[in-house]
């Protein structure tokens, strides 16, 4: 959307299909950074944005529209860089390249028009709930009351935990939403502050 200049809403990132913009150079090239490439051809599918990013930088370059595959290019004589979509880098490195840096990051979006019908935005509010699910555990555990306001306060989240009595006097059972990365940081904590019977799970949709 950016290199044809859409006018469109971004409504919600999706969290995958990642990607960036960089500039590569043959192995054997004297430039190291993105300022090395003043001067220089770069063969790009995105002219448009690739001007609009290294022009925000100073840097000025003659870029050489093409199609297909860029990597190739400065083998056949064609660039002295290239400016292209990166996901894992392997492709790169097959045709003997290294990067000079990133310009732009990119994943997959939920987009609509301008002033549309709404149909993207309720589409948004079912997919959101997915992909903040995606990124959340529920914890369980079992606590003595005593502990409960240090596990509380280790407990990460947007919602304050839920805490409900057990049969066993002075014992409460913790239920939370917490950031799945934090997790395996979190759990030896949570032990040592007195969580028993730790129980994770994942989260198939949450809504606000």
């Amino acid at each position: 959307m950016r290199e044809r200049g859409a006018e469109v809403e971004e409504v919600l990132r999706l969290g995958f299909g990642g990607c960036t913009l960089e500039a590569a150079v043959p192995e054997e090239s004297q430039a190291h950074e993105l300022e090395d490439l003043r001067g220089l051809r770069a063969a790009t599918v995105y002219s448009r944005l690739a001007r609009e990013l290294l022009a925000e930088r100073g840097i000025d370059v003659e870029l050489i529209g093409v199609t297909g595959s860029v990597e190739v290019a400065p083998r056949l004589g064609l660039a002295d860089a290239i400016i292209d979509l990166v996901s894992s880098g392997n492709t790169m490195r097959t045709n003997g390249l290294r990067s000079l840096g990133v310009l732009f990051s990119s994943e997959a979006v939920l987009i609509a028009r301008p002033g549309g019908n709404g149909q993207a935005h309720r589409l948004g509010a079912v997919l959101r709930s997915v992909v903040e699910a995606r990124g959340t555990r529920y914890l369980m555990l079992n606590a003595p009351e005593s502990a409960l306001d240090e596990i509380v306060e280790l407990v990460p989240g947007r919602r304050a935990p839920t805490i409900l009595p057990l049969a066993e006097r002075g014992m409460v059972a913790v239920h939370a939403l917490v950031p799945a990365a934090d997790v395996w940081r979190l759990l030896p904590r949570l032990e040592a502050a007195g969580g028993s019977s730790i129980l994770l799970l994942p989260v198939e949709r949450m809504l606000a």
